[in-house]
């Protein structure tokens, strides 16, 4: 069975409130080793799209709120093996992070796997048999609602009907990982580690 790798991000805000993605990311992050790239938009910066671009043959991205390219879609959905993949920055999903209303949003959207930003928080939820995933900021920018973030982002990995969430973050110059993983259609987790 294929598995399908798949970089989720977001939130850059380069340069008007970060300076770029950390070295750590950008070592980790090589092109080749993912086949799509899924971002919830503000990058704010022409350099980090192209980035990005480099790293998968296929990228989706949708407009955040500090985007100015109207041509560029609000939401989205994408195919990627068993699963449907739906995305949206999220300023428009009211309140903010609000598990309820982006299940809301998913539904509308008829996806398996939700993915949005704008609030620069790291999430991963299950709820109705969906995930609900979140990467965070990318450049650890600051937003309405949080001083800072820790940069960080999430690679999720498809087999069949498993999806494994790997959620990335950078605290204290280390990168840490947790790992999620969620079974299409079984509504329940199957592992939930922490690791170095």
């Amino acid at each position: 069975m294929d598995c399908e790798n798949v970089l989720l991000c977001g939130d850059l805000h380069v340069p008007y409130r970060a300076e770029g993605v950390p070295k750590a990311f950008k070592d980790m992050l090589l092109p080749g080793k993912m086949q799509h790239v899924v971002c919830t938009g503000n990058l704010c910066g022409a350099e980090e799209a192209a980035w990005l671009k480099s790293l998968a043959p296929r990228m989706t991205l949708v407009r955040g709120d500090f985007d100015d390219d109207d041509s560029v879609p609000e939401t989205a959905v994408t195919t990627v093996g068993a699963f449907r993949i739906g995305v949206c920055h999220g300023h428009t999903v009211v309140p903010w992070g609000d598990v309820e209303a982006l299940a809301a949003m998913a539904r509308r959207l008829d996806c398996d796997i939700l993915v949005t930003g704008h609030t620069h928080v790291q999430s991963v939820v299950e709820v109705g048999g969906r995930l609900l995933v979140n990467p965070g900021s990318m450049t650890g920018a600051f937003s309405a609602t949080t001083a800072a973030s820790a940069p960080a982002f999430q690679l999720l990995s498809l087999t069949g009907h498993a999806a494994t969430v790997f959620s990335y973050g950078l605290a204290r110059g280390e990168v840490q990982v947790t790992k999620l993983t969620h079974t299409k259609g079984g509504g329940g987790s199957a592992a939930a580690a922490a690791e170095a």
